[in-house]
């Protein structure tokens, strides 16, 4: 999390989920994203055969860990450089989105920070991670 905008920062939770942040500080700021969700546009098949799922439900990528699953972004990806060739990488959508700010999720611990509206999504997505709390937030 310390290195350079634009690289892989994975780490492993509860001892089984791996977790996909992009960096996006300066090389010795820790300053990085958590990628909570994505919506699936390609690949589908091959995301939903990892998640033992079928391709439309909403639950495929709908959370960090299932992201990582779909994705099968481990330990290995740490480090990857998402805006160059690695086979992990960052490129524009489809469409442009309409862009909400929620409070982040899982930061209880953070006191006043936790209640900083530092989680950006699509509301319009089916695959907005705990969309419960992302209804009702103001879009921009």
């Amino acid at each position: 999390m310390f290195g350079p905008a634009g690289y892989a920062y994975v780490f492993l939770i509860y001892g089984m989920h791996f977790h996909l942040n992009l960096v996006t500080g300066s090389a010795g700021e820790p300053h990085a994203v958590l990628i909570r969700a994505l919506e699936p546009t390609v690949g589908l098949e091959v995301m939903a055969a990892r998640r033992g799922m079928d391709r439309s439900r909403r639950e495929l990528t709908n959370g960090p860990g299932k992201v990582c699953q779909a994705l099968n972004v481990t330990k290995r990806e740490y480090g990857a450089d998402l805006c160059g060739s690695s086979p992990l990488y960052l490129t524009d959508g489809p469409r442009p989105r309409r862009v909400a700010r929620a409070t982040r999720i899982g930061v209880d611990y953070a006191g006043e920070w936790a209640s900083r509206p530092w989680r950006f999504f699509d509301p319009d997505s089916a695959y907005v991670s705990d969309a419960s709390r992302a209804r009702g937030q103001n879009a921009r």
